[in-house]
This record gives structure tokens, sequence and C-alpha cells, in this order.
């Protein structure tokens, strides 16, 4: 199971690029869960459980206001890593993490990854460019939110999706990515996510069917992306 773990996650930027004894301690340490669909795997506020990598399906991550509104910030795919910021901190979850369908995630424990940072201080590097990748991603969208036009920002964000936010070299061309998610993500409504989805369509930058969004032009998306 180790290698069938090293191989799925070596497809990512972050692990492929840890030092091999790095590599070997967190899959020393990890232990597989299964989650089925819409079941949570934390919510914010809850105590740190330690680090998770994403091997099959995907998660959200979002909040929910106490009115019941909903702000989804990501879905997290293989072979992407997360749950890294109570590792320094050791505060309480800062967001609700669930299950879009059946999942499969690697986790290493709070305490085990404490007690190996201890021992090998330089791994606390690898996390922190782990996190300060994901911090500039979160200053480039609160830029966009402020400054890019409706179709620049879904343009840009479907392009950040297919290259796995960083991780995936080469970027998938065919998305798994309901229009609705697609929306909240960009804090757009139903309707004018799908006009401009329409609007891609005719012009043949993307293909759209159930549930997927595949990328037909990436040079021009984005081009879209930089307006």
């Amino acid at each position: 199971m180790d290698k069938v773990w090293r191989e799925r996650l070596l497809t990512g930027q972050w692990f492929s690029h840890l030092p091999s004894s790095f590599q070997d301690s967190l899959l020393a340490a990890a232990r597989e869960r299964r989650l089925s669909a819409g079941q949570r795997l934390f919510q914010r506020g809850d105590a740190p459980c330690g680090l998770y990598a994403v091997l099959d399906g995907a998660v959200r991550i979002g909040a929910v206001s106490e009115q019941g509104k909903e702000a989804l910030l990501s879905l997290v795919e293989a072979p992407h890593w997360f749950g890294e910021i109570c590792l320094f901190d050791s505060q309480p979850r800062t967001h609700d993490a669930y299950a879009v369908g059946p999942c499969t995630l690697l986790n290493i424990p709070q305490a085990t990854l404490l007690k190996m940072l201890d021992e090998q201080p330089v791994y606390w590097r690898h996390l922190a460019l782990l996190m300060s990748h994901k911090l500039r991603l979160t200053f480039i969208n609160l830029e966009q939110l402020s400054l890019l036009p409706a179709p620049a920002r879904l343009a840009h964000r479907l392009l950040m999706i297919a290259e796995g936010y960083g991780e995936l070299d080469p970027p998938r061309r065919v998305l798994q990515l309901p229009q609705e998610q697609l929306a909240s993500m960009l804090s757009l409504s139903r309707q004018t996510t799908n006009q401009i989805l329409k609007e891609l369509q005719g012009q043949g930058i993307i293909g759209l069917s159930y549930g997927e969004i595949e990328i037909l032009d990436a040079v021009r998306l984005r081009a879209l992306a930089t307006l």
C-alpha cells in the first residue's frame, strides 16, 4: 500500500520535491481514511487532527454562516495536502471540510507529526512552503475579487483548478466541477456563472456537460484571465 500511496502523491509538486527521508517518514506515519459522500472530516472549531492528503475523490473546504449561507473556498483533490495551519499554532480548525463524493485520504496525526518535527526541525521549512503557497494564492484571489471583472475571475479560477492550485503538471483538461460550486467559490450568482460559461462554450474555449467543464483552449482562457 505504501508504494501505491507514494506513486499517487509523487504526481503532486509539494510531495515530489520533499527530501526522500521526509517522504518516507510521512508515509510511515500515515493511515488511510475513507469518507462517504457528504461525510464531515472536521468542522470549524474542532481540535487539530493532523495533516491530510487526498488520494482519491475531493474535499470541499468552506464555512457556513449562522443564516445558513455557505462560503466555498476550494475543492481539494488528489494529490493535494491540507490541514497544515494548525501545526503552526495548535489552534482549532479554521473551516469545515466535507467529502464531495466517496473520498480516500491519508492522515498523519498531529502528535505524530509534531514529534517528527521535533526530531527533524529542518522539515518545518517544507511545511512552511506548503502554507505560504496557499497564502500567496489567497492574496491573488482577494486582489482579483476587488479588481477583475467576473469573466476574468472565472477564467483564472478554472485554470487554477486545472493545475490543482499549483500541484499538477501537466494540468487536467476535464474538471469535475458543478456550476453551483464554481459560483460559490467566486461569490457570483448561479445565473451569472452559467451565462459566462455559456459564452465561453460558444467561443469554443470550454465544453460543458453535466457536472463537468472541459478546457478546450487553455491559451485563450489564460488570455481572458489576464484582462
